[in-house]
Parts: structure tokens; C-alpha cells; sequence
């Protein structure tokens, strides 16, 4: 049972149990929901689209991946300094059965990623009234 709240984004901790933080999930509030056929985004700053893969697996699975890589040089009389820095990240999702997979479509522009993947409408059921007689 959590019993104090964490400084680390409101998670909490149990304070008998020094080891049961959560992880920290970098990626954690950068997908939004999706509700018929309306886009999520992903906030992907400073990645391009070259860095940036939409998947569908198994049928049912989009997963959206990416790789960084950067490297920042200086240099002067006196020295040299070459800084490089690279980051993965998977994500998955599992997307309902009436999810048109082979519609899903992607864009990316100024670091944001939207992805659409459009559903098939749900058929209500037909309700006929019926007359009660006296």
C-alpha cells in the first residue's frame, strides 16, 4: 500500500519498502488516448522523421520506435571536445478489433508525430418499440 506521496512525478512509494519506486518511464503522458478515428500524438522533440518508425506487428500491435543520435564538436587553439550523445525508445500499443490497420497513417512535423488509424463503425443494434395493449 502507498502510504507517501514520491517527489518523482507523483508517483508513489511504500516507506516500509525502500525499493518500490516505479521505474521511471520516460515516455510516460507523451501518448494521448484515441477516440474514433481521431489522431494521438506523440511529442517527439528534436527527432525527424528519418528517426522516427510506425510499425504494425502481429496485426493488432503499432509500435512507434526511434533513434537519436547527436554529436556537438568544439574546438580552439588550446583544445578539442567532441560530446556524442544516443537514446532508443520502443512503444507499443495494442489496438482494438475494429481498428482498420491496413488505413493507419502517420505524419511528423516540428517534433510531433500524429498517427491516425482510422475504426470501422459499431452498428447499433435496431430497437423496434412495441405497442402494449389493454
Amino acid at each position: 500500500m502507498s502510504l507517501i506521496p514520491s517527489i518523482f512525478g507523483g508517483r508513489r512509494t511504500n516507506v516500509f519498502n525502500p525499493f518500490s519506486l516505479d521505474a521511471w518511464e520516460p515516455f510516460d503522458g507523451f501518448f494521448t488516448s484515441t477516440v474514433a478515428n481521431v489522431p494521438s500524438s506523440v511529442h517527439l522533440p528534436g527527432l525527424k522523421k528519418e528517426e522516427v518508425k510506425v510499425e504494425v506487428e502481429e496485426g493488432r500491435i503499432l509500435q512507434i520506435s526511434g533513434e537519436t543520435r547527436k554529436e556537438q564538436e568544439e574546438k580552439n587553439e588550446k583544445w578539442h571536445r567532441v560530446e556524442r550523445s544516443s537514446g532508443k525508445f520502443p512503444r507499443r500499443f495494442r489496438v482494438t478489433e475494429n481498428a482498420k490497420m491496413d488505413r493507419v497513417k502517420a505524419s511528423m512535423e516540428n517534433g510531433v508525430l500524429i498517427v491516425t488509424v482510422p475504426k470501422e463503425e459499431v452498428k447499433k443494434p435496431e430497437v423496434k418499440s412495441i405497442e402494449i395493449s389493454s
